[in-house]
């Protein structure tokens, strides 16, 4: 087979890593891709938000499959674009990405199917927004209703956090994200990432992780697109998984196929989770950022598989077969981050590092320069390794990073402490 994966991030290396083990795949493009990404698969200048240019690029190089991978294409209709020409796609359409690009819709759907997760209030104006937040107290949560790059909320502490929040997001903070405001009650518990591929019908849970989002030890300092992942995640246990498939998911499926919207493509619920019961955070309709990383490292090859009967809608007919192991990755990020940072700084050493099954360096944010690898992002690099322990996985990633030449990043050292403490 031909295949385009869509993307230029971690989450696109490390989908392309594990779909290239597959047999099945004869001719692998990443577009626009990165400067890891190159050294294993083609890479492709075209504009991933344009689907009819996507759809000609697949015609003029005899593309079987189409794998997108961040929620904006999807959001723009490329899935769609591509349904429309005939080209077999992983990923929802337009109408059904609406979970991940409207708060306010995911809100509605959830009361629709009688979904646990919080109470909520939509805003168009920053007055009756932060009226409500003065009736309603704090800690509560600020939401920019549309896609801001995960960095669109404000868990608020204080009453003044939350109105600075909306002052914020209404003066334009998040661009036309934050043109609704969604505020939410505050879930108190421990989050975690739930993976579901659906095919519009059938579901199947693809693995579970938990992320670290804010930029300092100890979960400390302003949030980030994360910066550092593993799986499985102890909190979301078998029975609690089992839980919300049955009293979130399964019925978001169900509501979105009867509102003639049926959702195919990964389902990754945000979870919280407090005396063993899980409540819907919120969903996004790709896979995460850097949880894909450590899902594909567990997953493999089969990958490709999976992804081809959920496109297909044959979920009905595979299965996930897990090692019993463990994924962790530590995200090294451009001095800054995520605030203000340079780009063009050179890393050195990645050359002497191991890439086999339980070690890679994922590339997020890189670009090849005069013979050097330069830092492109405020996520650059995601070290990620597997170990038959929580403990032995994040040991070897951490001595992968400690032989990474880059003093103009930095990285947390505490990934996996809520699993290890």
């Amino acid at each position: 087979m031909n295949i385009l994966v869509l993307g230029s991030g971690g989450r696109e290396h490390s989908l392309a890593w594990a779909i290239k083990q597959n047999p099945k795949c004869d001719r692998l493009i990443v577009a626009p891709g990165n400067a890891g990404i190159a050294t294993m698969a083609e890479c492709a200048d075209i504009n991933i938000l344009d689907g009819a240019a996507v759809a000609t690029f697949c015609e003029e190089n005899a593309i079987d499959f189409v794998v997108i991978g961040p929620e904006a294409p999807l959001a723009a209709g490329v899935g769609d674009a591509l349904a429309g020409a005939g080209i077999l796609a992983f990923g929802p359409s337009a109408e059904a990405a609406r979970l991940e690009a409207s708060k306010s819709f995911t809100k509605e759907v959830c009361d629709a199917c009688k979904a646990p997760t919080a109470a909520w209030a939509r805003f168009t104006e920053a007055g009756p927004a932060k009226d409500y937040i003065r009736a309603q107290g704090a800690p509560i949560v600020v939401k920019a209703d549309g896609l801001a790059a995960g960095k669109g909320v404000v868990v608020a502490m204080t009453e003044a956090e939350a109105l600075s929040a909306v002052d914020e997001m209404f003066a334009g903070a998040f661009g036309a994200a934050g043109a609704e405001v969604v505020i939410e009650e505050f879930m108190a518990g421990e989050e975690a990432s739930f993976f579901v591929l659906c095919d519009g019908e059938n579901v199947l849970p693809v693995g579970t992780a938990q992320d670290h989002k804010r930029v300092g030890d100890g979960d400390t300092g302003p949030n980030t697109g994360g910066m550092g992942a593993y799986s499985p995640a102890p909190v979301l246990t078998d029975e609690i998984a089992a839980q919300a498939l049955e009293e979130i998911v399964k019925p978001t499926v169900a509501e979105m196929a009867r509102r003639g919207t049926p959702f195919r493509g990964v389902l990754y619920a945000g979870l919280m989770i407090e005396n063993g019961r899980a409540r819907l955070v919120e969903y996004n309709v790709r896979f995460g950022d850097p949880e894909c990383q450590v899902l594909m490292m567990r997953l493999g090859g089969q990958v490709l598989d999976l992804l081809l009967a959920c496109a297909e809608g044959r979920l009905h007919e595979v299965a996930a077969n897990w090692a019993d192991d463990h994924a962790l990755t530590v995200v090294m990020a451009a001095n800054g981050y995520p605030g203000d940072y340079a780009k063009g700084t050179v890393i050195g050493g990645l050359d002497v590092l191991p890439e086999d099954s339980h070690h890679m360096v994922f590339h997020a944010g890189t670009a090849a320069r005069d013979g050097h690898i330069v830092a492109n992002g405020g996520r650059v690099l995601n070290v990620t390794a597997r170990g038959a322990t929580l403990s032995e996985a994040r040991n070897r990633a951490y001595a992968m990073v400690d032989r990474i030449d880059w003093p103009d990043g930095f990285c947390r050292r505490d990934i996996g402490w809520r699993a290890l403490k």
